[in-house]
């Protein structure tokens, strides 16, 4: 596919892919068969949701397949425009975490931020839960505001794992990148940065060897991409994923679950296993958000599970995600899965396994733990003993045997 009369060194060159994007449905109709009212129903989900589309990730689509895993994540249709009652504008509240309006931090787990720091994609995937705001206008957040962010980590020593993401992190400059990371790593309690990109799915030319250069400068930063199906493990996605492992950065993936996308135990296995060959870990399987426009993605949170159960044992533990729910209203990823504890008491527990065996676990005849001896961990880390949520009802020297919400309604009867 090359309608674009580009010569191989323009589609090798991610600034040409980022600028040629197809963004119209008279562009879309050159690459892919389209029904005249399949083009009607994208010209009226456009009036809503931009599309972006690479003309690296559109060379993937199957374009006599309305089916295509790849032309159902990158192709709007009609479906976006139907909204459930559940669906809102920003599902997991990230504003409502953040200092301000204007910020570009959102602080929600006691020792970790998330860093918004562009607000442009190589693509505009139809299940982005960030459709407010990403692809209405493309920009990198100002200076000022960047600085605004980094001041607010400095301010707080708790935070010691910083999330930069968008948009996609990786869609700013190398310089500004650079500028980024090192601001960061000279803040003496931050520990780690994670970036979170596609663009080693969407725009792999982005992997740069000046871009490794500058991730290997860093003693601990991670990358979190988001594949979602075996057919985008592409030969240029593998190499832009083995660039990167040799530049020594770590590498997870997070996939969402999408009805008729990858809803099914085989297609998750198969890229779980395609994933481990380039270096990269199964990390999370994401639960669809309740954004608006994504009721028709959505699947049931059993059929999650079903598909966890189909891979437990039945692959090395290396290729199981953790299976996921971002809780509505801010309440964080929420880890859900198959129960394989079945009854415990004090002599024991009785657990099953993949295959339905059934076995009792012994406890131990005496057990009791407390601290032997004073160490400095506890003393430098006050939130890992006290906590919040649960870990409280664990800590000794609180005397709370019970945790209650402000509003709960027997509270208001007398």
């Amino acid at each position: 596919m090359n309608y674009f009369n580009a010569s191989e060194e323009e589609f090798s060159d991610w600034k040409w892919q980022y600028r040629h994007r197809i963004e119209t449905v008279e562009e879309l109709e050159k690459l892919i068969q389209l029904s005249e009212t399949e083009k009607e129903d994208i010209k009226k989900a456009l009036e809503v949701f931009p599309m972006a589309i690479s003309p690296y990730y559109a060379s993937l689509i199957d374009p006599t397949d309305p089916n295509c895993p790849i032309r159902m994540q990158a192709v709007p249709s009609s479906a976006e425009l139907k909204k459930s009652s559940w669906e809102l504008e920003d599902p997991l509240c990230e504003d409502k975490d953040s200092p301000s309006e204007e910020s570009c931090i959102t602080h929600r787990y006691p020792d970790r931020v998330l860093f918004l720091i562009s607000n442009r994609c190589g693509m505009y995937c139809r299940h982005c839960t960030r459709k407010r705001r990403v692809g209405n206008r493309e920009y990198d957040y100002s200076e000022k505001v960047i600085r605004e962010g980094l001041e607010y980590i400095r301010e707080h020593p708790e935070i010691r794992d910083v999330l930069l993401s968008g948009g996609d992190a990786l869609l700013v400059s190398d310089e500004r990148l650079d500028w980024l990371l090192g601001e960061l790593f000279d803040i003496p309690h931050v520990e780690i940065v994670r970036i979170g990109s596609r663009v080693p799915v969407t725009l792999p030319q982005r992997i740069t060897p000046e871009l490794c250069e500058i991730l290997e400068k860093y003693p601990s930063v991670w990358l979190n991409t988001h594949f979602n199906h075996p057919k985008e493990i592409t030969p240029e996605a593998k190499k832009a994923m083995r660039m990167l492992a040799k530049a020594g950065v770590p590498l997870g993936n997070q996939s969402v679950l999408l009805r008729g996308v990858n809803d099914c135990p085989m297609v998750i296995k198969k890229l779980c296993h395609e994933l481990l060959k380039i270096k990269t870990r199964p990390y999370y399987l994401y639960q669809c958000d309740l954004s608006f426009g994504l009721e028709h993605f959505r699947t049931s949170v059993s059929r999650g599970i079903e598909i966890i159960e189909m891979l437990r044992g039945h692959t090395s533990g290396l290729a199981v995600p953790t299976f996921v729910v971002d809780a509505p209203g801010g309440g964080g990823k929420i880890p859900v899965g198959p129960n394989y504890l079945i009854s415990s008491s004090d002599t024991g527990v009785v657990l099953r396994n993949y295959e339905g065996v059934i076995c009792m676990y012994p406890e131990p005849e005496a057990y009791s733990w407390e601290c032997q001896q004073a160490c400095s961990i506890c003393d430098k880390h006050p939130g890992l003993k006290s906590g919040t949520g649960i870990a409280k009802l664990y800590d000794e020297e609180n005397d709370i045997i019970a945790l209650e919400p402000e509003s709960l309604e027997r509270k208001k009867r007398f």
